[in-house]
C-alpha cells in the first residue's frame, strides 16, 4: 500500500508542472482572444468611421445624381483623421499626444480607394526643424487606374465600366461607359465585356498590392534603424475581399505590431461608403423592338446597343422594359 501511495506521489510531482504550465497557456490564450476581440472592434469600428466620413462634406443637392456619385470629391483628410480619433477613443489616448504616438506608430499604410484613383497614406522619414529624423505618415499622389494594351491604346479605368481611352492610332480621346463607346472607338478591348471587366480589375487590384507591399518594406526599413524587432508585412488578403475592396469608394486599413499577450496584432479592415451605384440600363434590339433591362437583375445575349443611367433615358429613346424571364432564355 505505501509503494503505491508513493507511486501515485511521484506520479502528481511529475505531471504538477504540466498541469500548471497547461492552465498558464490556457489563462494567456483567453487573455489574447479577448484581446484581439477588442482591437478587431477597435480597427472596423475606424476604418467604418473613416469610410463614412470619406464623403461627409459632399454636396447634399447632388446626392442622388449618377455622375456626382461617380465623380464624388472625397474628403482623404477628414477621412484618416477619422479614423485615428476614432482608434485614440478605442485605447483611451484622445489626449494623450504620447500614446497617440504609438498608436500611430501600429499603422504602418490606409488605402484611399477612390472612384477613379487611389490614395496611400504611408510612413516617411524627414528631418525636423531640431535636426533629428523622424517617421511621419504623408500622402501619395493620386494613382491613377491605368491600363496600356498590345497596340499602344491607354485607359483611365474606374469602378465601374465608365472609362476614358485615348486611341493610339490618332491620339483620339473617348470617355463613357463601355457600351456607349465601344462601337466609335474601335478598339477590340471594349468589345468583351467579361474581358474588359477582367483587366479593369486587375489594373486596380495589381498596383494597390505592389504599393502596399512597398510601402510596408519602406517602414520596416524605417522602423528596425529604430530598434523596433517586429516586421511589418502585407497579410493574406482574399481575392472575394479584394474584389469588395474595388466595389466602392471606401478605406483599406492596416494596424500591425501591437502587442498581444506573447504575440503580436496583424490584421486588416475595409470600411465602404456605401456610394450605391445606380443601376445601368442596357438598350437591345430584339426581334426588331427596342428593349432596355437593368444588368443588376436581368442579363441577355443580345449586343447592347446603347446604355442610361435612368429607365427615364432609355424610355425616351424609344426602348420598352425587357421582361427578364424571356431576355434569359435568349
Amino acid at each position: 500500500m505505501k509503494i503505491t501511495t508513493n507511486l501515485t506521489l511521484v506520479f502528481v510531482l511529475i505531471l504538477l508542472p504540466y498541469f500548471i504550465i497547461n492552465n498558464i497557456n490556457v489563462t494567456h490564450n483567453r487573455q489574447n482572444v479577448i484581446l484581439e476581440t477588442r482591437y478587431n472592434h477597435a480597427m472596423d469600428t475606424a476604418t467604418q468611421d473613416a469610410a463614412k466620413a470619406l464623403i461627409i462634406n459632399g454636396s447634399q443637392g447632388a446626392e442622388s445624381q449618377y455622375e456626382f456619385q461617380k465623380r464624388l470629391r472625397i474628403n482623404k483628410e477628414e477621412a484618416v483623421q477619422t479614423f485615428f480619433n476614432s482608434l485614440y477613443l478605442n485605447f483611451d489616448v484622445f489626449d494623450n499626444s504620447a500614446g497617440q504616438g504609438v498608436i500611430n506608430s501600429y499603422v504602418p499604410v490606409i488605402l484611399i480607394v477612390g472612384y477613379d484613383g487611389y490614395y496611400v497614406y504611408y510612413m516617411d522619414e524627414f528631418t525636423n526643424a531640431t535636426g533629428e529624423k523622424e517617421l511621419k505618415h504623408v500622402w501619395s499622389p493620386k494613382k491613377p487606374y491605368a491600363h496600356s494594351d498590345q497596340n499602344g491604346n491607354t485607359f483611365g479605368f474606374t469602378l465601374d465600366d465608365f472609362v476614358t481611352v485615348n486611341r493610339n492610332t490618332d491620339h483620339q480621346w473617348f470617355e463613357g461607359f463601355r457600351g456607349e463607346i465601344a462601337g466609335t472607338a474601335s478598339i477590340p478591348l471594349l468589345n468583351d465585356a467579361s474581358t474588359f471587366d477582367q483587366v479593369r480589375r486587375a489594373s486596380i487590384v495589381n498596383p494597390i498590392q505592389k504599393d502596399l507591399e512597398h510601402y510596408i518594406n519602406m517602414y520596416n526599413n524605417f522602423a528596425k534603424r529604430n530598434g523596433v524587432a517586429y516586421t511589418f508585412t502585407l497579410p493574406l488578403i482574399s481575392q472575394e475581399e479584394w474584389n469588395n475592396t474595388i466595389n466602392d469608394v471606401g478605406v483599406l486599413s492596416f494596424v500591425q505590431g501591437m502587442p498581444m499577450g506573447e504575440k503580436y496584432y496583424n490584421n486588416y479592415a475595409l470600411g465602404g461608403s456605401r456610394v450605391v451605384k445606380k443601376p445601368i440600363y442596357n438598350g437591345i434590339i430584339a426581334n426588331g423592338r427596342k428593349y432596355y433591362y437593368s444588368r443588376n437583375s436581368c442579363t441577355s445575349s443580345f449586343t447592347t446597343e446603347e446604355v442610361f443611367s435612368s429607365e427615364k433615358d432609355a424610355a425616351s429613346n424609344g426602348y420598352i422594359p425587357l421582361d427578364c424571364t424571356v431576355g434569359n432564355r435568349n
